[in-house]
């Protein structure tokens, strides 16, 4: 598995999410998901809904829906918190946009 192939945005700043058009100003991930470095935006195509939760494409971790990592995402993106930021890290936090159903 080649991880650099992962479509991921470029790093945010220390603990905050860049702006959007559904959150100008951007907004703070919160200490408990991220060290300065461990969050960033990833693309829809990174992540994927299965009936047993949403599974990171890259590292193929599943993380059930009723999982207390799982958050709601403030501008309707994907974000992914891994340990340390790396590409195959295990999840700290995913902030995910809201349900369509």
């Amino acid at each position: 598995m080649i991880a650099a192939a992962i479509p991921f945005a470029a790093p945010a700043l220390a603990h905050d999410a860049k702006p959007t058009a559904a959150m100008p100003q951007g907004w703070s991930y919160p200490f408990s998901c991220c060290s300065g470095y461990d969050c960033r935006e990833v693309s829809q195509t990174s992540i994927s809904e299965r009936p047993e939760g949403y599974v990171i494409k890259g590292t193929g971790e599943v993380v059930a829906y009723s999982d207390k990592r799982i958050k709601n995402s403030p501008d309707g993106e994907y974000h992914w918190c891994s340990v340390a930021g790396a590409n195959d890290g295990k999840t700290i936090c995913l902030f995910v946009p809201p349900s369509s159903y």
